[in-house]
């Protein structure tokens, strides 16, 4: 496994080659100072496994259901945006990659690929939403969404505004000659009306919700009242995330909001989803015995697909889910329902 570990953390790199500077920035840069950022890997790391011994661990597996979804890992793909700029067939490839892997693919609100011709590639995916400025656009997306297949709406919520970034993405990197630019699930970008709300409540969870006519997660909470509050308020589940680290700095890391999250909806059945700095199947695991149904990868999944399109996004989760049943064979849990809190240290000593 030791060999496996060092082709995925070698991926930036071979990406970073073959990228524009502009690209790779927008891909790898976070808000601010970068503190966030800089702690996400780390903050998982920081964590220790306590391994249960003599279990029957003969037969291993990572098999999951998200939201009624039978997956065969719970590794899944993060919304990101520019797709286009790491493989020509953009979300399209992504989509391929998950497919062969047995994940799920929530695709960004700003893919330039037509939400049909993602469903075509044969993964479940989810739709990312923001609520935008204009409700009646943001109605005619979840309409798009819906009839394409899409089985869940994530509504992100972390950004009325833009964190203080150093590139974004739409004033400097534009698609190549014949490429359709950045649009929401098929409908160009305006002038006016696309700019997120500033006036959000807990209350849009529920219109979002009886708009699309499908689950909605709520993306972007790192408290666990925020978290209580989105279910009561119509939420199937949610997803713990600092947007990469690319909105508020300094800011908690996911690892760190983690736990307060899932003791807030003890009791529910709303799922909880975490991603930001998940590189390592021993991440995976602690993500999972400390209350997570599934992760998200961002930056992995668009380092893959740069250096080797649908494959090697195939791979990175096929690698990952390896690595995650070979800690869950040496911690003593055969299966994920296996995976409890009593694995992951309380305290260090």
């Amino acid at each position: 496994m030791t060999r496996m570990a060092r082709w995925i953390d070698g991926l930036e790199q071979q990406a970073e080659q073959r990228l524009s500077p502009n690209v790779y920035e927008y891909f790898r840069g976070g808000a601010g100072s970068e503190a966030s950022l800089a702690e996400a890997e780390p903050a998982w790391d920081a964590l220790r496994l306590r391994p249960r011994m003599l279990r029957d661990v003969s037969s291993v597996s990572a098999e999951t259901t998200v939201l009624g979804i039978p997956l065969r890992t719970p590794i899944l793909i993060a919304p990101s945006a520019l797709h286009f700029a790491a493989d020509e067939r953009a979300e399209v490839a992504t989509a391929e990659g998950a497919a062969a892997a047995g994940s799920l693919l929530c695709v960004s609100s700003t893919t330039t690929v037509s939400y049909p011709s993602i469903a075509e590639a044969g993964a479940p995916w989810w739709a990312q939403v923001y609520v935008l400025g204009d409700r009646g656009l943001t109605r005619e997306l979840l309409g798009r969404a819906r009839d394409a297949g899409a089985s869940a709406i994530v509504l992100t919520v972390d950004s009325p505004l833009l964190g203080d970034r150093k590139l974004i993405f739409d004033a400097h990197i534009t698609p190549a000659p014949g490429m359709p630019g950045p649009h929401y699930g098929g409908m160009s970008f305006t002038p006016t009306g696309t700019g997120n709300a500033k006036d959000l409540t807990f209350e849009d969870i529920a219109w979002i919700a009886a708009a699309a006519g499908l689950p909605v997660l709520v993306k972007g909470i790192l408290r666990g009242d925020d978290a209580a509050e989105a279910v009561r308020a119509g939420a199937a589940g949610v997803i713990v995330s600092n947007h990469g680290a690319r909105q508020l700095d300094p800011v908690v890391s996911s690892a760190w909001a983690l736990p307060e999250v899932v003791r807030a909806l003890e009791g529910t059945d709303a799922p909880v989803i975490v991603d930001g700095g998940i590189r390592r199947g021993t991440h995976v695991l602690a993500a999972l015995a400390l209350g997570a149904h599934a992760v998200l990868l961002g930056r992995p999944v668009l380092w893959a697909l740069t250096v080797g399109g649908a494959d090697l996004v195939a791979r990175l989760i096929d690698d990952l889910t390896a690595e995650l049943e070979l800690a869950m064979t040496l911690s003593g849990a055969g299966r994920l329902a296996e995976v409890s809190p009593d694995l992951v240290a309380s305290e260090r000593h």
